[in-house]
């Protein structure tokens, strides 16, 4: 048996770790687009490394982009194997995946326009919304903890990592030439006290163990002090300063969270009256999703159901999903809050809401989640005076804050944490994934203190053999 390591090697998107077995089935553990790296992603992207229609099925740990979008790209390119999920993630990806669709098809308008104007041909999306929602029928959603028979040589089990709604642990049982293989994939690893998703869940005892290291060389403050910074800074730009308090936020996850202390702030009546606007259609789709999945979140949450029936929504929190109603936020100077996707300021309508408001002064842009090193949202976070906004270059004048505690990964003690469900005795490789360079390096080392062994950090394209 191989894997082979083909996104998130030394880098933290493009999830995508192929399994070959000896009987020539291949198995991939998700299939994510790269992000943040401008027209480089495109190649990337388009180049995946192996044959789509040579791929069995598909097992994915979570909805988010960096770890299913290219899910739609296998289709396009003639995979009809299965792709299996928990419930709620096959739920996300229905309109997750229609949406990166879309962008991609906007994309390309625009890039063509480009092309065509230097004389160059025009390029086809890499795949459509009418292909994204055509690759749903090869979902398969399983309950958490309930082991599923592949076929009679594949099982698999998966186990909450409360990094999102949906969000698991891989847990496979893979027999080749009469012996069973037990590895693990943690995917992306979540807090241990997130404000509305249960926490991390111990996992299955494996031989080899792939996991993330996002956050291996840091540590996050108390998830309390997030929030009571989240209303210092609300206070500060729009009671004080009279000015718009932008938040990028990831549309599904990091979003819900912030609504939701929100929510708990106009309850006890310590939220400032301004209107608050979630500015994203898909955000807004999602927190219908969140809604029919309510038995999915913490303790907190289902004991302010009791007497909050929505903990997503409040008075002065407005849904925006048509264009005309976006144009207005910017056109507007009162004081508000604006919360928008994408939280990495790559894409989406967050972009518009920074062009329009970040060379004011009143205003503060505030990060509640992780930028990739070449992101507008790194350049804008390690602060760049000037950063260009399609196209055009734009001074920031806006305060610029980060509040690190509302990340959906958890910190090197927490990750450390979560591992300690499994013998380390019996664990054959352990293979770091999903982080860049520097926290990789550094969170090897806290593993081997613990008492780790054989761990290894994979380039792109490194192929193990497991014995």
């Amino acid at each position: 048996m191989k894997i082979q390591f083909l996104g998130a090697a030394r880098e933290v998107t493009g999830s995508k770790h192929l399994i070959t077995i000896e009987n020539g089935k291949k198995i991939l553990l998700d299939c994510g687009m790269f992000q943040g790296k401008g027209m480089e992603t495109e190649e990337m992207n388009r180049n995946l490394g192996f044959e789509p229609t040579e791929i069995d099925h598909v097992i994915l740990s979570h909805a988010h982009i960096d770890h299913s979008g290219l899910i739609p790209y296998l289709y396009k390119r003639g995979f009809r194997g299965s792709v299996v999920c928990t419930m709620a993630t096959r739920d996300l990806c229905s309109i997750m995946l229609a949406d990166s669709g879309h962008i991609h098809e906007s994309d390309v308008k625009i890039f063509n326009k480009r092309r065509v104007a230097r004389g160059e041909a025009p390029i086809d999306p890499i795949y459509t919304e009418k292909e994204a929602r055509a690759s749903m029928e090869l979902f398969i959603g399983v309950p958490y903890h309930r082991k599923f028979n592949i076929d009679n040589t594949i099982r698999v089990k998966f186990h909450n990592t409360g990094h999102m709604l949906g969000s698991s642990s891989v847990s496979l049982e893979i027999v080749e030439n009469g012996k069973t293989f037990r590895i693990g994939y943690t995917g992306d690893i979540g807090r241990p006290s997130s404000r509305i998703l249960r926490s991390p869940e111990p996992f299955t005892q494996c031989d080899y163990l792939i996991t993330e290291s996002t956050y291996g060389n840091r540590l996050h403050p108390q998830l309390q002090e997030a929030e009571t910074e989240l209303l210092r800074v609300m206070r500060r730009t729009c009671v004080d300063k009279k000015g718009k308090l932008i938040i990028p936020s990831f549309a599904i996850g990091r979003t819900q969270e912030v609504v939701y202390s929100l929510n708990k702030f106009f309850n006890s009546g310590e939220l400032p009256k301004v209107p608050v606007f979630v500015d994203s259609p898909l955000a807004v789709n999602a927190t219908e999703i969140f809604r029919m999945h309510l038995d999915s979140l913490n303790e907190d949450v289902q004991r302010v159901l009791e007497d909050d029936p929505d903990p997503f929504g409040f008075k002065s929190l407005k849904y925006i999903t048509k264009v005309q109603d976006s144009k207005k936020l910017n056109k507007s100077k009162k004081p508000c809050v604006i919360i928008s996707a994408s939280g990495m300021m790559e894409a989406g309508r967050i972009k518009h809401h920074l062009a329009n408001n970040i060379d004011d002064p009143r205003n503060t842009v505030l990060a509640v989640g992780y930028c990739s090193p070449v992101t507008l949202g790194a350049r804008i976070l390690r602060g760049d005076r000037t950063v260009s906004i399609f196209g055009e270059q734009h001074e920031v004048n806006a305060d610029i804050e980060r509040i690190e505690a509302f990340s959906g990964h958890g910190d090197y003690n927490e990750m450390l944490d979560y591992l300690s469900c499994q013998d380390k005795q019996q664990l054959k490789k352990v293979f770091l994934v999903h982080g860049d360079a520097e926290a990789q390096t550094f969170y090897k080392g806290v593993m081997e203190k613990a008492g780790f062994t054989n761990v290894e950090i994979p380039a792109q394209g490194d192929l193990f053999e497991l014995e």
